[in-house]
């Protein structure tokens, strides 16, 4: 049986990602800043496909024990990596480029977003590279967004997100050095756009909803047959299934949730609906 190592498996995708693979019987190493904090992985913290351990992904020295702990209980190997830890909210998460209270904000703002999401799935990546150089798979996925396609961004309008989008535009390219730097060792791989999913654990407020609600504007000017948000479960079951497809041909592309197709021109196997 596969194993995989899901960084990020405190809630939402990364915690769906957890239960459905334990489902499939496939052996999960879970990965969380304070696990013991986490209700969902406390409720299967027993499974005995399950192995939880601490790793902060902007901290090279967490990742290095991660790795080293999860060596022990997979034999020294590993099958495939999910990158789906990041940073999205902050409290400047619906500001524009140009109306950030000051230098500093915008600096401080930029600068978490780039730590966690472009220097951690490459930390994390590096701490486990030894572990997936022994798997048989050695499939490395990479949570994105299709936010982070600048072709969808404009034709949406949106102006907001500005450190998130940006941030996570760079995973493509970090995902295509890792492609040709490992070309030749039988990797694969794949960043992927888990659709717009609804992943809230409490309410959103009046003003969220607001913005919620002008997001979801430029996303009906592209997709008119989109209907909202998708769950977790429904996300993940479509990405588990490109996942399981990907073959080191496909390595290097990004997708989304509902790709019919890993061969397509980049912007046709674009569907955020």
């Amino acid at each position: 049986m596969p194993t995989y190592v899901v960084a990020g498996a405190s809630r939402g995708l990364g915690l769906q990602f957890v239960v459905d693979l334990l489902a499939r019987g496939d052996v999960v190493i879970a990965l969380a800043r304070t696990p013991e904090n986490s209700k969902g992985l406390q409720e299967i913290k027993d499974h005995k496909n399950l192995f939880i351990f601490k790793a902060d992904i902007t901290n090279a020295d967490s990742l290095k024990n991660a790795a080293e702990e999860t060596s022990k209980v997979t034999d020294g190997s590993i099958d495939v990596l999910i990158n789906n830890a990041a940073l999205q909210g902050s409290a400047y998460l619906y500001n524009t480029l140009i109306d950030f209270p000051s230098p500093e904000a915008l600096v401080s703002e930029f600068t978490n977003a780039f730590s966690t999401n472009v220097l951690g799935p490459i930390l994390t990546t590096n701490a486990f590279l030894p572990l997936l150089r022994k798997g048989s798979l050695k499939k490395v996925i990479t949570l994105s967004t299709g936010l982070a396609v600048p072709e969808l961004v404009l034709s949406a309008g949106y102006s907001k997100s500005t450190s998130y989008c940006i941030s996570k535009s760079a995973l493509e390219m970090v995902n295509i050095k890792y492609t040709l730097a490992l070309k030749d060792e039988g990797f694969s791989f794949l960043d992927i756009s888990p659709g717009v999913v609804n992943t809230a654990e409490v309410p959103p407020t009046e003003e969220e909803m607001k913005e919620i609600k002008e997001m979801a504007t430029g996303f009906k000017a592209i997709y008119p047959h989109w209907t909202g948000p998708i769950t977790p479960a429904e996300s993940v079951g479509l990405m588990l299934g490109i996942i399981d497809n990907l073959t080191v041909k496909d390595s290097g592309k990004f997708v989304s949730h509902k790709v019919s197709s890993l061969h397509l021109g980049r912007i046709q196997y674009f569907d955020l609906s």
